[in-house]
């Protein structure tokens, strides 16, 4: 394994599926599958999950809402999404631990780095809500901050492509990939890979993020071995 701790980033949306909106359960399925399998092989993983799925605060605050308040419900948001993987992997059979920025009694217990690694040595598939538990920060920074309380190995961004373009892809046929790129370049090139917030995090604790496509089944195992196709910032 190139791998032994990580913290897995899946934006809200992804679990949307084909919908517009909310949880699809054969996306979730999936999602479940592949950590399972991941865990089993002894990686230790903690996930973090966006809300966009089902509320973004920015969008909130766009349409006259108040940032702190539309911030909150988006961070509940996450609570939910992180509810429902929980969930899935439970009826695998996998142990797993609720964690939040906010503390939800009796759903999810307050998180702090020294808990998640508790928690990840007794074999547990963490799950950590909430964002960073204040407004005015995205689940990118949250995803930063828990990876270097927990110590991880690498942040590893599951999205729809399989790894950092120098234009999106989608949108650009001449969009080229890259393999990998250093935190310069990346900062340089005005690459969207996370927030400013999450990106100097990681580059100042020299933290490894690793994009790859989630949404094909066993990629995920690929990724942790060494064996996958995704782009590293290193």
């Amino acid at each position: 394994m190139k791998y032994k701790r990580i913290l897995l980033k899946l934006s809200g949306e992804a679990l949307m599926g084909n919908q517009q909106f909310g949880i699809d359960p054969v996306r979730l399925g999936e999602y479940a599958e592949d950590v399972k399998a991941v865990a089993e092989k002894g990686v230790q993983i903690a996930i973090v999950i966006g809300g966009g799925n089902i509320f973004r605060g920015l969008q909130g605050a766009s349409k006259g809402m108040d940032r702190v308040q539309g911030d909150y419900m988006g961070m509940l948001a996450t609570v939910i999404n992180s509810m429902a993987l929980q969930g899935a992997l439970e009826d695998l059979g996998v142990k797993t631990k609720l964690l939040g920025g906010l503390a939800i009694d009796p759903i999810v217990e307050e998180t702090s780095g020294k808990r998640v690694i508790e928690y990840l040595n007794e074999g547990r598939v963490v799950l950590i809500s909430g964002g960073t538990g204040n407004p005015f920060f995205t689940t990118d920074s949250a995803s930063a901050l828990r990876a270097v309380e927990m110590k991880a190995d690498v942040i590893m961004k599951g999205t729809r492509v399989d790894g950092i373009y120098t234009a999106d892809p989608e949108k650009d046929p001449t969009a080229t990939k890259y393999d990998t790129l250093s935190f310069d370049e990346a900062y340089e090139k005005k690459l969207k890979i996370m927030d400013l917030t999450a990106f100097t995090l990681c580059r100042e604790n020299k933290l490894p993020i690793l994009v790859f496509d989630m949404n094909t089944r066993g990629n995920l195992m690929k990724e942790v071995m060494g064996q996958g196709n995704g782009t590293v910032v290193k």
